[in-house]
């Protein structure tokens, strides 16, 4: 038995057989052809190329068609990639100048692409491009081949798929009936075939490292897309444990339908809004599957992928009047603004990948404030599409008192060109700040009087007030929810949405992790967003708490020194109100 532990980019607990790829696909020989054949062998490699770019553009409508047009952009943004004059230039090189084969050129320039990108490391934003290289490769030499590569589209049976990589290409074409999950090598948390996975909803990990080699096609495998883990070949004892887990969570599914238009609403009648967190306009579907109150998060930073130039107004506005049509005019919509960084969708990498340190540099609101024509935009967008039901403007990563208000104040402004242009919009539109960076949290009784709402977004908040990067394996011990500071930081924010009388939520993984629902519901907070996925394992615990328990046990809790102690007593409180949960 092997444990492997990675990046847990869509939940779910699936156990089943493997299917190994090859690590580098189908491996192309350096062979050299006689030099009259190198004009005949350039107009082939033209030709391959022209009939990738042209396939790419066909799947794009595809997805578009299936999963959105912000999940589509992903293969727009490769199909530029076949004329790329760098790209080109050393292909026809290596043909003209050292007589390689067509193949033989293309696998040997993008693989040497993928490998600089992968040598940046899992950290770094850009190496998560690499299995977009790996969908270029496959389909160019699909194309000189004239071979069909595609095992992901001819399964039998279900299985549970390996391999170094996997394109976006082919997460697009998965079939969640045939693939039940996904582990990689390698990838990260915002590669887009992380992304994909999400939106399919099939359990995926990646980044595993190095452990192809110990797999056989076949073998038991344990795939825990919730928790990032991979466990090859488990022991009697192991597999009976996650076999149990797996009809727990089976039962639950069928007690979740039940209860799925049931309100969230805890023992002594205090109704609690439970909303989703989404990244594409598809995914509002979603929500309505699980009946969710609302997108307490809509992120917009997809909407930015795949462009060589940011996105218009028009693709702004049609992408958040999809959301509000599909929830319906009654359930809030809280659009967050752009909120590129480091560990995001790098349209403006040129400006960040200089920083010495990107995730304390210009990102986020700074970096909409440094872009004042892309910001307006995207809140003309927003003030545009409010009248078409209960939409929200949230600026992220607010630090300061001055940058709330210079975000307001442009805000304002663009009222005053809508107004002026006679575009309706709805005047009285909630805006509310992210309070996840500690000088926010300690401001909050300030920022409170500038807004309607703040929602915490407690990624960012744990990293930095523990100043532990989470996605960094030395330090990754240090990020904990669970360690006092964080909690009183949130307690007293949410005192000073309490004292000024304005609504306040969790968007962050905190509020989807069930450990910590009572706890948060305990300190007084009504509204959580979660991954649509958790809304109804959460709306069970909901049904199931106390408020004067909670209360009193959150109190207790912020008393304890330190994380480990907090997460035991929090697993304790748990166990007493959902003793047949899974830990």
């Amino acid at each position: 038995m092997e444990i492997y532990r990675g990046i847990g980019v869509s939940p779910g607990l699936v156990i089943g057989t493997a299917l190994v790829l090859d690590a580098e696909g189908v491996r192309i020989p350096a062979r050299q052809i006689p030099p009259e054949k190198v004009s005949s062998e350039l107009t082939r490699l033209n030709k391959a190329l022209k009939a990738a770019a042209e396939e790419s553009r066909a799947q794009q409508k595809s997805v578009e068609l299936r999963l959105g047009k912000q999940l589509g952009s992903i293969f727009s943004a490769q199909s530029t990639f076949y004329d790329d004059p760098g790209l080109l230039t050393e292909l026809h090189q290596l043909i003209h100048n050292e007589r390689f084969t067509a193949e033989y050129a293309v696998t040997n320039v993008i693989r040497t692409y993928r490998r600089a990108l992968e040598a940046l490391g899992k950290d770094h934003f850009l190496s998560t491009k690499a299995s977009d290289l790996l969908d270029v490769e496959k389909r160019i030499l699909n194309q000189l081949l004239g071979a069909d590569w595609e095992p992901l589209s001819n399964l039998k049976e279900p299985v549970i798929v390996l391999a170094h990589d996997i394109s976006p290409s082919e997460t697009a074409t998965m079939d969640p009936t045939k693939v039940l999950a996904f582990a990689t090598e390698s990838g990260g948390k915002t590669s887009h075939t992380a992304i994909m996975a999400g939106a399919l909803e099939i359990p995926a990990v990646v980044g595993l490292g190095k452990f192809l080699h110990d797999v056989a096609g076949g073998d038991t495998l344990i795939v825990d897309g919730t928790r990032g883990i991979l466990i090859v070949d488990p022991d009697e004892e192991i597999l009976e444990e996650y076999q149990g887990q797996v009809k727990v969570l089976s039962e639950q599914s069928g007690y979740w339908l039940a209860e799925r238009d049931l309100p969230a609403v805890t023992l002594d009648g205090t109704r609690i809004e439970l909303m989703g967190n989404i990244e594409f306009p598809s995914e509002a579907a979603h929500c309505i599957d699980r009946n969710a109150d609302g997108v307490g998060l809509y992120r917009t930073e997809f909407l930015f992928a795949g462009h060589d130039t940011d996105p218009s107004e028009e693709e702004h506005y049609q992408a958040y009047v999809h959301v509000v049509q599909t929830l319906g005019p009654n359930k809030p919509v809280v659009i967050r603004t752009l909120d590129h960084g480091a560990d995001k969708f790098p349209n403006h990498a040129e400006k960040i990948s200089e920083e010495r340190n990107p995730f304390l540099g210009l990102r986020s609101v700074r970096l909409c404030l440094r872009n004042l024509p892309m910001f307006k935009k995207q809140m003309r967008a927003i003030l545009r599409a409010s009248v078409q039901g209960d939409i929200r403007i949230m600026f992220p990563m607010v630090g300061t008192l001055l940058e709330l208000r210079q975000c307001k104040m442009l805000l304002a402004e663009v009222r005053e060109d809508l107004l002026e242009e006679g575009i309706p919009f709805k005047k009285d539109m909630p805006v509310g700040t992210m309070i996840e960076v500690p000088s926010a949290a300690i401001m909050a009784d300030k920022l409170a009087k500038e807004v309607d709402f703040f929602s915490l977004g407690t990624n960012d908040l744990v990293q930095y007030t523990l100043a532990a990067d989470r996605t960094n394996e030395n330090v990754a011990g240090l990020y904990n929810p669970a360690d006092p500071a964080v909690l009183r930081l949130i307690d007293s924010v949410v005192r000073a949405a309490r004292t000024n009388n304005i609504g306040a939520t969790v968007c962050g993984e905190m509020s989807g992790d069930p450990l910590f629902t009572q706890w948060l519901l305990g300190t007084g907070l009504r509204q959580l967003s979660v991954s649509p996925q958790n809304i109804p394992e959460i709306k069970k615990l909901i049904r199931r708490i106390n408020l004067s328990d909670a209360e009193a046990m959150a109190e207790k809790a912020l008393q304890l020194d330190t994380a480990r102690d907090v997460t035991n007593y929090l697993r304790e409180q748990k166990r007493r109100i959902q003793p047949d949960a899974i830990d």
